[in-house]
């Protein structure tokens, strides 16, 4: 099964690694039920812009939170991998959310983004709404870094239950 827009998100049940308690935990997507949630996978630990991308997001946590949606992130790498890059990395130590750790690619297959030559993931977000449906996605190559300004328009966008001209922000007349 892959994702597609305006129908159920794949469910998952995975075990993760939760910096904020530095635990491993199971993560279920039915447990967020009620809340949004922002998905996004990335290739590798250890790597170059992946870490760019997982601090921006824990610096925009707060505005996540405020929106109801639960940050949530994943790649192929194990949940031992995880806790290592974050104990190595001092920029991650503080990291707020969930660290999925996809080591079948069940989840990387399921919402599309498996690079199976490689068995990474690309760079792909998904919004799933507060009842389990995924209302925007966006998947692009491993070499450029998202914009999580962007992602907090669109959950906005979205969140207006309204049409939204281009480039609309919060605060906007919509249409």
């Amino acid at each position: 099964m892959t994702v597609q827009v305006m129908q159920p998100a794949p469910d998952f049940a995975l075990q993760g690694y939760d910096r904020a308690s530095d635990s491993f935990k199971d993560y279920k997507l039915e447990d967020f039920k009620g809340k949004w949630v922002c998905l996004f996978f990335y290739p590798l630990d250890f790597t170059f812009v992946c870490p760019t991308e997982l601090i921006a997001f824990n610096e925009s946590l707060g505005e996540f939170e405020s929106r109801n949606c639960q940050v949530l992130t994943a790649s192929t790498d194990s949940k031992y991998s995880h806790k290592g890059w974050c104990d190595a990395d001092p920029q991650l130590g503080g990291l707020k959310y969930p660290m999925l750790a996809d080591g079948t690619h069940k989840l990387s297959r399921d919402y599309g983004v498996l690079k199976e030559d490689a068995g990474i993931a690309l760079r792909g977000i998904f919004l799933i709404d507060p009842t389990g449906v995924c209302s925007w996605l966006a998947i692009h190559g491993l070499s450029v870094g998202r914009n999580v300004e962007e992602v907090l328009r669109v959950l906005d966008a979205l969140q207006t239950g309204e049409n939204v001209p281009c480039n609309w922000k919060k605060g906007e007349k919509t249409l």
